[in-house]
C-alpha cells in the first residue's frame, strides 16, 4: 500500500511539474486579473438561482467564499446545461457551480474538483399520486407523462430508463415544477435534494422517497484542464469543510 501511494505521489509531482513548465497555470491568471468567472445555470435550486440580477443559492455562496479566498472579485457567468461543459473547456469561465453532477462525458475533456455532495435521481409528484410512483416500473407506463429539462442528467436518466411512458421536454427548470401542479406532467425525476426543497416550496406535491433514491452520484465543481487551479480549489473545499463554513451554508438553504 506504501509503495502503490509513492507511486501515485510520483504521478502527481510529474504533472505538477509538467504544468508548471508549460507556463502560469489558470490561478496566476486569476489572481492577475482580478475576478474569478463562475459559470452558472441559475435554475437549479437550492445550489443556484437568478431573479434578474440577484442569484441565490448553496454554490452562489460557496464562490463567493472561493473568490474571497483569492482575494478576487466574483463574475457569474450565465450559462445552460447544454452549454456548461463546452463553455468550462473553452475558457469562458474558470469554473462551472450550480450542482453540476460528476460524470466521465464531462471527465473526458476538463477537471472535477473534489465532490462536495452526494444524491440521486428520484420522483416528485402531486400528493395524491405518491403511492403510484414509487418504482421505475410504475412510472414506465404508457398511461404516464413524465416532464425533463433539456441537455442534463434528467433528461438522461429518464430517456435511459423509460422505454414505454410520454417524455416531454420543457426549457424553463424554474417553472417546470408547475406543469405537475397543474397536470401537464405526472412528475419529474430529478436530484432528491431538489425534490425536497419543491415540496416545501409547492405543497401540492410531494418528494418519492428522496432518502432512497433510484442511483447515486456526486456534484463537484467542474474546471478546464489546469492541475494548479483544481489543487487549490480542492484545498479551498477542505478548508472549508474543516472549519465548517460549507457544513453552515449548506444548512442555511436546507435546514
Amino acid at each position: 500500500m506504501k509503495k502503490i501511494s509513492r507511486i501515485l505521489l510520483a504521478c502527481i509531482m510529474s504533472v505538477l511539474m509538467a504544468t508548471s513548465a508549460m507556463g502560469a497555470s489558470l490561478l496566476d491568471e486569476i489572481v492577475s486579473r482580478g475576478e474569478l468567472r463562475v459559470g452558472m445555470t441559475g435554475d437549479y435550486k437550492p445550489f443556484t438561482y437568478r431573479e434578474g440580477d440577484e442569484w441565490s443559492g448553496i454554490d452562489v455562496d460557496m464562490a463567493k467564499s472561493l473568490a474571497k479566498s483569492l482575494d478576487v472579485k466574483l463574475v457569474i457567468v450565465p450559462t445552460t446545461w447544454k452549454k456548461i461543459t463546452d463553455e468550462a473547456v473553452e475558457g469562458k469561465y474558470d469554473i462551472a457551480m450550480g450542482g453540476v453532477s460528476v460524470k466521465l462525458s464531462r471527465q473526458k475533456v476538463g477537471l472535477f474538483s473534489d465532490p462536495y455532495f452526494v444524491t440521486g435521481k428520484t420522483p416528485i409528484t402531486r400528493d395524491e399520486n405518491v403511492d403510484r410512483f414509487q418504482t421505475l416500473k410504475q412510472i414506465d407506463q404508457p398511461d404516464v407523462t413524465v416532464i425533463v429539462n433539456p441537455g442534463g442528467t434528467n433528461e438522461q436518466f429518464a430517456r435511459a430508463n423509460l422505454k414505454k411512458a410520454k417524455i416531454i421536454v420543457y426549457d424553463d427548470n424554474v417553472t417546470i415544477f408547475d406543469k405537475i401542479v397543474d397536470g401537464t406532467a405526472d412528475l419529474m425525476m430529478t436530484d432528491s435534494v431538489e425534490t425536497l426543497l419543491q415540496q416545501k416550496l409547492r405543497p401540492e406535491l410531494e418528494a418519492v422517497h428522496p432518502e432512497a433514491p433510484f442511483n447515486r452520484f456526486e456534484k463537484a465543481y467542474l474546471m478546464p484542464r489546469d492541475f494548479v487551479w483544481k489543487a487549490y480549489v480542492d484545498q479551498w473545499l477542505h478548508i472549508s469543510d474543516l472549519t465548517g463554513e460549507y457544513q453552515a451554508i449548506k444548512d442555511s438553504w436546507l435546514k
